[in-house]
């Protein structure tokens, strides 16, 4: 009865005026009937294997949240949970995440610790409830200006012109933070750079002040996407993976309030989704959770980070050919599919599945049935529906800026698992001449499966599927169009990041000296001040850097900077030193790392100017080692 409904949908999307319909999901290109009947098919091919497939589940409940619960969240996963109720008091912790933001960003968590206070208030809560322009107040005193030359303020809403224009008359920080370049116009950026060094929000706002009507619609009939590219950055781009762990922490909060800026200023709502906790299977391999999957797998293969099954079953699919015509559109036979899965519940990791049996759109079938079964989506209960809004936003620009965040949102198998399917993707893509799967295609088949999520409840997504199907196609469409640049950390988030640790670190000694003068401890500080001399390399001379590689035949080297000077060069120098059974090492299994100072520890790219990141970072030790150390 349901693949029914699907096809009645089906019909009646051929009776729709060309492209009507979908104007409404704010799609900005047009679809021809014939892709989007691919997506109709690849609906209906779902609906039959769940059909005949595994035992009815229960759907995921998603929780509809109270007043201010839902800022309440936001506040805490943004590592803000202490501006609001018995810990508010200590709200001085914050102060320093707050100086780093932007006038934008700092709009965003007033708006919500707004809210949750007035909740607070409504719930006569015996809280200290401190007034959100005090919370930004306390921040001006005590740090001044905040890094993108703004003054912190009490801004009550992000789109008061005089403040946009005030913004740039602040002084200019040496770490370089975004916004004291505004206006954009005097960017030297074209229409198809992607600027990473400016918030995003505070693009959009200055676009929104600067010009009515420059906002257009990214494209109208446009079918082609634009050829989007990151201009080089001198001091090194960082993709995710590249940082530690505590300062991928920081990432994650700053990304989150970028984001709820970025949507805030844009009028679109964003709203984290909570998911109701439901019992999942804890072994097996379909319909089991991520983390459990990889629990299992890094027993049999330690530090893997994507479910062994996911990549067998994309390695059997290339096996055969990327050039088979209708790969991932053409399904495979839905009986001889649910065996297969049986089967390989039952001896996949005994390694006794005959995989020379399994043909080519079968593990096509069962890779999409992964995905589809995981008992969370891929995208995950909390952003499924933020990654369907990107397609509201104004401009091909915003919604790329937006899925760049939405994708540093994501929990790392999730993201891992993602990166590896839309490579593999790109990869069949790649033999469209023979295989006829275009990115429109391939995105049209495969937006189904990452979008309509079973356990979300049938009822929402039959309402709203039909207005759904551009749009997230079209969002598809983009995740794998530009997948290297939604997997780079966006220049000014790595600042604030730097900037972040730069006050923790003034902050630490201002404590420590106060620790010491009252314990009159003498001796330790003689002490401290001998280590302040051994970091400082005080037997460095200006300009050169002493490089370490524990690993390598040559253990150090002191290296004059030059204006040309890049992280490849000094890594080439050190693998040139040849000497013993050292030299197993390959150029692209060894990174020079950026440690300390005001990084965790940052992995550079190749192409870094050492002389522009040692301004950065002047106090970071230099060390060449493999990923995997």
């Amino acid at each position: 009865r349901r693949s029914g409904q699907y096809t009645m949908n089906h019909d009646y999307s051929k009776k729709t005026p060309d492209g009507a319909s979908f104007d409404r999901s704010g799609s900005q290109d047009s679809l021809d009937e014939l892709s989007m009947d691919d997506y109709w098919k690849e609906l209906e091919n779902i609906h039959e294997t769940r059909g005949n497939n595994h035992e009815e589940r229960v759907a995921l409940v998603v929780k509809e949240p109270d007043e201010g619960e839902l800022e309440e969240e936001w506040l805490k996963e943004a590592g803000l949970s202490n501006l609001f109720g018995e810990s508010s008091c200590e709200s001085l912790e914050s102060v320093v995440f707050l100086s780093t933001l932007t006038r934008t960003q700092k709009a965003a968590v007033e708006k919500r610790v707004e809210t949750v206070t007035q909740t607070m208030r409504k719930k006569n809560k015996q809280h200290q409830i401190p007034d959100v322009r005090d919370i930004f107040r306390l921040q001006n005193d005590s740090q001044g200006k905040v890094c993108d030359g703004s003054e912190p303020s009490t801004v009550r809403t992000s789109e008061n012109k005089n403040e946009t224009q005030d913004e740039t008359k602040g002084p200019k920080v040496s770490l370089g933070t975004d916004e004291q370049k505004s206006p954009l116009e005097d960017m030297p950026f074209s229409d198809t750079d992607i600027n990473l060094e400016i918030s995003f929000a505070e693009q959009a706002a200055n676009l929104k002040d600067s010009s009515v009507g420059k906002m257009c619609k990214g494209g109208g009939g446009d079918t082609l996407l634009p050829n989007f590219r990151l201009p080089k950055d001198k001091t090194g781009t960082t993709k995710i993976g590249d940082l530690a762990p505590q300062d991928m922490k920081k990432v994650y909060s700053l990304a989150l309030i970028e984001l709820t800026a970025l949507y805030d200023i844009l009028g679109t709502e964003f709203k984290q989704q909570k998911a109701v906790k439901i019992k999942t299977k804890d072994s097996g391999l379909f319909g089991v959770p991520l983390s459990v999957l990889l629990e299992q797998d890094q027993k049999k293969v330690p530090g893997t980070k994507i479910p062994l099954i996911f990549q067998k079953l994309i390695a059997q699919i290339e096996e055969a050919t990327l050039e088979t015509e209708g790969l991932l559109r053409i399904p495979g036979v839905a009986t001889r599919v649910k065996s297969l899965c049986q089967e390989l519940e039952a001896k996949f990791y005994e390694g006794t599945f005959n995989w020379e049996n399994v043909k080519q759109h079968d593990a096509a079938s069962l890779l999409k049935l992964f995905i589809r079964e995981l008992p969370q989506p891929l995208l995950t209960v909390e952003y499924l529906k933020a990654f369907q809004d990107v397609q509201n936003l104004p401009t091909k620009k915003q919604q790329l800026q937006a899925l760049n965040l939405l994708v540093l949102l994501l929990p790392e198998a999730n993201r891992d698992t993602l990166k590896v399917l839309l490579e593999f993707l790109q990869r069949v893509i790649d033999h469209r001449d023979k295989n006829k799967m275009t990115l429109k295609n391939v995105a049209m088949v495969m937006a189904p499966n990452l979008f309509t999520f079973h356990g979300l409840g049938s009822k929402t997504i039959e309402q709203s599927e039909f207005v759904m199907a551009a749009g997230t196609a079209n969002v598809m469409r983009f995740m794998i169009q530009y997948q290297k640049l939604l997997w780079t950390i966006p220049k000014f988030i790595v600042n604030q990041v730097r900037k972040q640790n730069t006050e923790s670190q003034k902050k630490e000694k201002k404590d420590k000296a106060m620790k010491k003068l009252l314990k009159k401890m003498a001796y330790d500080r003689e002490k401290h001040e001998k280590q302040e001399k051994t970091t400082n390399d005080a037997d460095v001379p200006q300009g050169v850097i002493r490089v370490q590689a524990p690993h390598l035949s040559k253990v150090s080297m002191a290296i004059q900077l030059t204006e040309e000077l890049k992280a490849g060069d000094i890594v080439a120098r050190f693998l040139s030193q040849k000497s013993g059974n050292v030299q197993t090492l390959k150029k692209e299994e060894v990174f020079l790392y950026e440690i300390g100072g005001n990084i965790g520890e940052r992995c550079l790219d190749d192409d870094t100017y050492m002389k522009d990141l040692y301004q950065l970072n002047p106090n970071a030790e230099w060390v060449i080692k493999s990923k995997q150390n």
